[in-house]
This record gives structure tokens, sequence and C-alpha cells, in this order.
């Protein structure tokens, strides 16, 4: 298993050497970050450890297995796991008597370290730690089997010291993790603009540093860096302190979608428990169009979801308003932005070239959408179980 402090199994000759002043840079900024983090007011979960709960089983009888652990994060572009797994949402219900452990994770990394041990049977994640996971295990740990959301990032600065993309030359910008998915829409953004970064040290003509998403806010209000990429509500948080958005990632993609969050499942637990798959995919389908149907009820569920974890909090009205308008929650996973965004991952440096297909099994979503007379999902972009 790849180290989770560089997650992805990177191209060999690496870049060069980052010069000394960059390095004294991010070694400063690095000692900074356990202040940053004793003095952070962000949102959610102060927890130093993934949080795990087990729900009650709901009524009815149990399927193929007792139990199933399903992991998610507690942010915007997780809300179909947040609102559907509470106890009596939508997911919670599909699974009748079979209980439903949920993990809550950091970062990508450990997720797929999860799924990989057995530890979680599925799990809602980003593109990019899917892809490593993928390329890691040779194709044999995952498959994705629905979409969640699209959407709900953005490269947020401060107007002070940014005011467009010329700007940026010599400026600090933060991703929440090394190979993230923000992280990697950051850097190929930024090669695509004609800047030089290391992807691994992130030096260069714009320093990247990897800060978490809970503890960007105050690096942000104490200076330390010039901007984000970030998923929601972290860009919202940092636009509510005084942040614009410089970007938008959706203008970079056709239509405005990208997929944000999916949900995969172990190869192992899809072939034994179809059921319990299918009853959480259903519950996917259904919870997105409830969020989308009632989203007031769906902002009030969230935020009671995450003021309930250990050191959570609410978030207040002019965060959580504009960023849950941010994310779209569907069902289809958006598979051209997938492959487009392994495409990114290797241009940067951070993913060597992998075969990708059998990373879709779509045939129990498809089945899903048929029962509840909905179009069925075809673009698998190529990717599908042959």
């Amino acid at each position: 298993m790849q180290s989770a402090a560089f997650p992805f199994p990177f191209r060999s000759g690496s870049p060069s050497p980052a010069s000394a002043r960059s390095r004294r840079l991010l070694l400063a900024a690095a000692a900074l970050l356990p202040l940053l983090a004793a003095s952070a007011c962000g949102y959610g979960s102060r927890a130093e450890a993934d949080e795990s709960t087990t729900l009650p089983a709901g009524s009815g009888p149990a399927l193929s297995t007792d139990e199933v652990s399903i992991g998610y994060f507690a942010n915007i572009t997780h809300a179909t796991a947040v609102v559907g797994l509470a106890e009596g949402g939508v997911i919670h219900q599909e699974l009748g008597g079979t209980a439903a452990t949920t993990q809550i994770f950091n970062a990508g990394p450990s997720a797929i370290e999860a799924l990989n041990s057995g530890d979680v049977d599925l799990t809602f994640i980003g593109p990019n730690p899917t892809l490593n996971g993928w390329a890691q295990s040779g194709g044999e740990n995952l498959r994705i089997v629905a979409g969640a959301a699209s959407g709900g990032a953005s490269l947020v600065v401060n107007p002070d010291t940014v005011s467009g993309l010329d700007d940026l030359a010599g400026r600090t910008l933060a991703s929440p993790q090394l190979g993230n998915t923000q992280d990697v829409a950051l850097l190929n953004h930024l090669r695509e603009s004609g800047f030089h970064v290391d992807p691994v040290d992130g030096s260069g003509d714009v320093t990247v540093l990897r800060v978490p998403n809970a503890e960007i806010p105050a690096a942000f209000s104490n200076g330390d860096i010039d901007g984000a990429w970030v998923p929601e509500p972290t860009a919202s948080l940092l636009v509510e302190r005084g942040a614009t958005t410089l970007l938008d990632e959706g203008e970079l993609w056709e239509d405005g979608r990208f997929v944000v969050t999916h949900l995969i499942a172990s190869q192992s637990f899809l072939a034994e428990h179809p059921d319990v798959v299918e009853a959480v995919v259903r519950g996917v389908v259904r919870t997105g169009a409830w969020i989308t149907e009632h989203p007031e009820q769906a902002k009030s569920t969230f935020n009671a979801q995450i003021a309930a974890l250990p050191g959570g909090s609410e978030l207040p009205p002019e965060v959580l308003d504009p960023a849950f308008d941010h994310v779209e929650f569907l069902h289809d996973p958006l598979a051209g932005t997938l492959l487009a965004s392994a495409e990114h991952a290797t241009a940067v440096g951070l993913l060597e070239d992998v075969d990708l297909t059998g990373i879709y099994d779509l045939s129990v979503l498809n089945a899903v959408l048929r029962e509840e007379n909905l179009p069925e999902i075809s673009d698998d972009a190529g990717l599908g179980v042959e």
C-alpha cells in the first residue's frame, strides 16, 4: 500500500528538487499547521481520528448480511451520505433489518485503505482517490456503482493579493491533500496556465500547500495562504470571510458538470451481497431526488448531523445556503469527467498511465433506475465491466 503521505503511484522520473527558498517556505508553513489546527474555527468535526457510528437496524428483515459498513466525508459534497445515512434517512430505511456502521473519513487515502482492508464495504469518495485505489490494486479492489454529486469546488482568493490569474505568480495556494481531487484540479489548471509546480512538494512558480479542509479557513484568515482550491462548504466559508471566487471549477467542464463524489463498493462485497449494494444505490437515487425537491429540509438535516459529530458545529445560513446551491446531487457518475480527471493526474505527474476498463459496474444502478421508471445511464466512457 502506498503511504498516505504520497497517495498516488508516482511516475518514474520525478521533477527536479525545489529551490532552497521554496523548501524553506514549505517547511515554515508546515511548522504552522499545529498552530492553525489549534486556532481553526471552521466547521464540522474537530476529531483527530476517523469517526465510526453504528445505526440501529431499521424495520423489516435483514438482507443477505446483518451489517454493512459505509464510509463518507462530513462535507456538503457528501450530503447524499450525510442525509441519507441519518437515522431514519432514506438509505437507512432501504437497508431494512441490515444495520449500517458509518465511518467518517478525513481523507480519500484512508477511505481506500479501509476499503482494501475490509473495514468498509462501500464508501462515498472523490474521483482521484478512486483512481489511485484502482491503480494500486491493479483494478481488483473496487467498482464505481453510482454517482452522488457534481460541482461544489472553486478557487477562492484574497482580493487584496490576487485579482486575476496573472497575480498567482509567487503566491501561495492551498489544496486539501496531496493528490486529492481538488489538488489535481489545481495543479492541472496551473499547468495549463503556464505555471510550473513540483507535484510532490508543491514548490514552483506558485507554491501549493496541502492543508486539511478544516484548517484552511484559519490559514486564510492568518494570511498564510493567498487562496485555496476547495470543495463546499470550505469555499463558501472563505468567501464569507472576505475571499472572492477567482474560478468556479464548473466553468472548466462541459455543461458545468463534473464528478466530485461517487459511490464505490469493494468487488468482493459487490459479488457476495449485491442486494445490499442495490439497497444503498436505491437510497442514493432517492436521497438525491429528495434533497433536490426539499432543499431546506435537507440543509436542516445536514446541519444537525454535522453538529452531532464530536466537536461539531452548525453552518450559518450565509455559508450553508450558497454551498448547497453550488452542488448538484445526482446519481449519474459522469464517467467522462472521471476519465478526464485521470488524464489531468497523469499530465501533472501524479498518476501513471493505467487501464481503467472495468472501474464502473452500473448494472445495479440501472436496475434501480428501471424500477424507479427513470432513464438508465448508458455512458460509462467505455470503462464498464466487460
